[in-house]
């Protein structure tokens, strides 16, 4: 028995999984994040490679702008550093918790609920910090009329709408994530809205890291997106028809 229990430790360190169990804390969440994109260091809008920069006080992650073609929209020292995006935003779910009608994000930190969805890792991806604060707690849509605003960073904010248009690449994964959060946490979602990650998602396959991400984090946290197993099924053969979505 001694011997099962450590070969399964060595295995799990082998993974990078150093701690088992979901994070309860959107802290604790950004460690463990940071090892699950431990030799994918790309950001997630962008696809900006990123490494440790080093200052004479700290040191945090930063962005390679010029490698990725990221052209600087208004505010240069946040474009310089990673942060941990919420795809969906906290602000989205903890509208819909008394807590935040009470105090806003810090009383909810005291919501059990709240902080389980806040610290979710599947939830969470590295973005240019600068796109992650003009992203707000805007949803997601189709913007054919909006300009180019980052370079070579296919991401666009409209601010007056509210909106923001992820990449082509990047949305079958912004789907499931919606549509598993909505799902894993009974979250309110439009009708309008579930209409277009489903589409998303039926229209753009999981990517090879898509897959990789989703088996490091379903080690941690131990459970699964079902949206991503689906169509991982389906692309085997091994699932059931398109018609039979997850629920």
């Amino acid at each position: 028995m001694r011997q099962l229990a450590l070969l399964f430790l060595f295995a799990a360190m082998s993974q990078g999984v150093w701690a088992l169990g979901a994070p309860t804390s959107f802290r604790a969440a950004k460690k463990q994040a940071a090892r699950v994109y431990r030799d994918h260091h790309t950001t997630f809008y962008c696809g900006c490679v990123y490494g440790t920069r080093f200052s004479a006080d700290h040191q945090h992650l930063a962005p390679d702008l010029n490698a990725c073609g990221y052209k600087v929209r208004k505010q240069p020292r946040r474009a310089q550093r990673i942060e941990w995006e919420h795809v969906v935003p906290a602000w989205v779910f903890g509208h819909q918790r008394q807590c935040w009608q009470k105090g806003g994000r810090r009383q909810c930190q005291k919501d059990p609920a709240f902080r389980a969805m806040e610290a979710d890792l599947y939830n969470l991806a590295p973005a240019v910090g600068e796109v992650n604060g003009d992203r707000s707690n805007y949803g997601f849509g189709l913007l054919p009329d909006t300009p180019d605003m980052y370079g070579r960073c296919d991401f666009k904010v409209n601010f007056r709408q509210r909106l923001a248009q992820p990449p082509v690449n990047k949305r079958g994964a912004i789907a499931r994530i919606w549509l598993y959060m909505a799902d894993h946490y009974h979250l309110r979602l439009s009708r309008q809205n579930r209409k277009l990650y489903a589409a998303w998602d039926r229209l753009y396959p999981v990517s090879a890291w898509e897959a990789q991400r989703h088996r490091r984090i379903r080690a941690i946290q131990g459970w699964a997106n079902p949206f991503v197993t689906h169509r991982l099924a389906q692309s085997t053969g091994q699932g059931p028809s398109a018609s039979h979505q997850p629920s």
